[in-house]
């Protein structure tokens, strides 16, 4: 995600994954949400950055695994950075906080000087 047009590239590739993950619609609209919350921070805190998606099974269930990275300034906290009303920039301040109550699994690395990776997991319930 190196231009703006690609957060949209972004989203769109988000949603058929999705799709081919068989997510109904309301689950398909949070993994579209949290990614593009993830894809534009990467973007703009972190100069630009890389989005993989994989369907993962656990248990019987379906998933989808968000990775996204850049190699940006990263986070100095990420506790402070998941607080709502935090913000490094000029939005709201609920993005990362945002994208994790949206999925069922999220972690976070993230170093001074070397960037910052998210992983985000939802599960399909339906099995």
């Amino acid at each position: 995600m190196r231009a703006e047009e690609d957060l949209l590239t972004a989203r769109h590739a988000v949603r058929e994954a999705t799709l081919r993950a068989g997510f109904g619609l309301v689950d398909q609209t949070r993994i579209v949400t949290a990614a593009s919350e993830l894809a534009r921070n990467a973007y703009v805190h972190g100069g630009g950055g890389n989005l993989t998606l994989e369907i993962v099974q656990k248990g019987g269930r379906q998933g989808l695994k968000l990775v996204v990275s850049d190699q940006g300034p990263g986070i100095p906290d990420i506790e402070q950075a998941f607080t709502d009303g935090f913000t490094t920039g000029a939005g709201l301040g609920h993005g990362l906080g945002g994208a994790r109550r949206l999925m069922d699994e999220f972690h976070v690395w993230s170093s001074p000087g070397r960037g910052t990776t998210v992983t985000a997991v939802r599960w399909n319930g339906r099995g």
